[in-house]
């Protein structure tokens, strides 16, 4: 096995996991009656803040669900691959939670938000800027080459269209912004400053 697939074979059963989790539970949600719905956001009531992250997991039908299949499977395997599962993981579960976050303030009155379009948003943002944080010329060309196939989904996260929360997926995409930097590399640089000063006596 090859160094590339080694680090490729991971990511890709962690995605289609996901995926087909994120499937079973649509179908779980439709033989209950949308039992799993209750699992949204419901903005402002402080008992809904313990469904900001499962909300990340529930669809509201299979038309939902589809619409974020392919561009979750896709942005969450490039994002996986190139960073690892570790860092994956935990830039994922941050845009999880400022997406929520981000509904559950701002969203309208009396509504109810789920999905993972926000976790698409966020994975956007996180694969657009990476390379440019960390400096690193593949992953600059990831994301201009994921700019220009998915750039038009900006539009969502505007509020043009009723019955979409952009809220979920504007905050999606500050979240993914925020943990391409928090969760950025810092060893190159630790080594270049050890390089010019030296070591400490």
């Amino acid at each position: 096995m090859t160094p590339r697939t080694a680090r490729a074979r991971p990511a890709l059963v962690l995605m289609l996991g996901w995926v087909a989790l994120l499937w079973v539970l649509e179908g779980l949600d439709t033989v209950t009656g949308n039992a799993l719905d209750a699992f949204g956001i419901q903005p402002r009531d402080p008992a809904e803040l313990v469904d900001v992250i499962p909300a990340a997991f529930i669809h509201f039908g299979f038309g939902h669900l589809a619409a974020n299949t392919l561009p979750l499977l896709v942005l969450g395997f490039v994002a996986a691959l190139r960073s690892g599962i570790r860092r994956f993981l935990g830039a994922a579960l941050l845009i999880i939670v400022v997406s929520g976050l981000g509904v559950w303030l701002m969203a309208a009155p009396h509504s109810n938000t789920a999905g993972a379009s926000g976790v698409v948003f966020g994975l956007f943002g996180y694969l657009l800027v990476r390379g440019f944080i960390e400096r690193k010329l593949l992953d600059v060309g990831i994301g201009v080459t994921v700019g220009l196939i998915y750039g038009s989904i900006l539009w969502g996260a505007l509020p043009t269209t009723s019955g979409i929360s952009w809220q979920g997926h504007l905050f999606g995409l500050i979240g993914g912004v925020l943990a391409a930097f928090v969760l950025r590399e810092r060893g190159r640089a630790v080594r270049s400053a050890g390089a010019v000063v030296g070591p400490v006596p």
